[in-house]
């Protein structure tokens, strides 16, 4: 399997907001956000069907995903943290955790633009909030 887009992220071959990582998984701002701070969790490895990983690096997966959303929920404000596994748009395992502040923040068809300042500025707040 040629390396997805997020394998390329991970070897730090293309450059990601990081948000947080450890020795299996990452966290990284999505560049195509549908709301101000929409994060992308994946593990390090890369397994294109979420639901292939083994049990240990999946459970792991969601725990990381878990902490990481608690730091979005202190820095953005919203309602409460969604979570959303769609796994078609690239080869390689992840989930979304996305600040929702109605059911129509969870449609991927409504992309936001961000500059590069209004990144930098929330990955500073929730990287601030990450208490990994």
């Amino acid at each position: 399997m040629a390396a997805s887009i997020f394998t390329k992220i991970v070897n730090g071959e293309i450059p990601a907001y990081k948000i947080a990582e450890d020795e299996n998984y990452l966290a990284f701002l999505d560049v195509f956000p549908t709301t101000k701070g929409h994060t992308l969790v994946i593990p390090k490895q890369q397994t294109d069907y979420l639901f292939d990983l083994e049990d240990e690096l999946y459970a792991g997966l969601m725990l990381f995903a878990k902490k990481v959303a608690l730091a979005i929920e202190k820095a953005v404000p919203c309602k409460r943290i969604g979570l959303a596994v769609v796994g078609l748009e690239v080869p390689h395992a992840h989930v979304h955790l996305i600040p929702l502040h109605s059911m129509k923040d969870m449609d991927f068809a409504n992309k936001q633009q961000f500059s590069k300042e209004e990144f930098e500025e929330v990955l500073a707040k929730i990287k601030a909030a990450y208490n990994g």
